[in-house]
């Protein structure tokens, strides 16, 4: 369902992602971990759209994330919920992430 091949993106003149692949199958969880400053942020805000693809490839099904505005991607069904204490306090869990 996701596809991410030699990602590559970054900051301004900042490199920080270099070469990042991964494959996320359908009804598949996955977690990205890592210590602070790896770049598991900046992966998610590129598959969002928030950040630029410099180079390589990110498909959502057949759905080409490269270049793709953020309105895009999330009527495609992709969203990124910021940590924190963001949500609304009298929803429930499905209530808050629902798009």
């Amino acid at each position: 369902m996701l596809v991410v091949r030699d990602l590559e993106s970054g900051y301004g003149k900042k490199q920080v992602l270099f070469g990042v692949s991964v494959d996320v199958a359908e009804n598949l969880i996955l977690a990205v971990i890592g210590p602070n400053g790896s770049g598991k942020s900046t992966l998610l805000k590129v598959i969002a759209g928030l950040l630029p693809v410099w180079s390589g490839q990110a498909y959502f099904g057949a759905f080409d994330l490269c270049g793709s505005h953020t309105s895009r991607n999330v009527r495609a069904g992709i969203a990124l919920i910021p940590q924190g204490m963001r949500v609304f306090p009298d929803l429930n869990v499905k209530e808050n992430f629902d798009v």
